[in-house]
């Protein structure tokens, strides 16, 4: 079920609005997400079809041959993991204003995932060579 999400970066510069958000959170544990947030990137897939408001904030880097991550430029808050194939946007799930409905339903990269931290949710698991066999772009 995907449903519009809006939410904003933590100074408020960024706004966003997601018309076609997922309601199912996913966990990427991959070295990259963990290394840009500090743990598990905990996010929802929020299609193409996403708008942002004060978009001179928002700055985006190359971060693999098939994605980009993005922030606001003023406080920093990591607002987007985008593909580059189709501009499908992975939105962290804390940016997005009345959420109690999301569910974390799937770990990805879970060959990646630390022995530190265990979530308790029974959810579908895939390593990184399954994620990348299943959604990666051709070559």
């Amino acid at each position: 079920m995907s449903v519009q999400r809006h939410g904003q970066c933590v100074c408020g510069k960024v706004k966003i609005s997601a018309s076609a958000a997922d309601s199912k959170i996913g966990a990427c544990h991959c070295n990259i997400c963990r290394r840009w947030g500090g743990g598990p990137l905990l996010a929802i897939d929020c299609g193409s079809d996403v708008s942002f408001a004060g978009e001179q904030y928002v700055r985006a880097f190359r971060s693999s041959d098939w994605a980009s991550r993005g922030f606001c430029s003023e406080c920093g808050t990591h607002l987007f993991y985008r593909l580059n194939q189709n501009g499908q946007y992975i939105m962290p799930a804390g940016l997005f204003e009345n959420a109690d409905d999301l569910v974390l339903d799937h770990q990805v990269c879970i060959d990646s995932k630390p022995g530190y931290y265990n979530f308790a949710e029974t959810t579908h698991n895939m390593t990184c060579d399954e994620m990348f066999a299943a959604f990666a772009p051709p070559q």
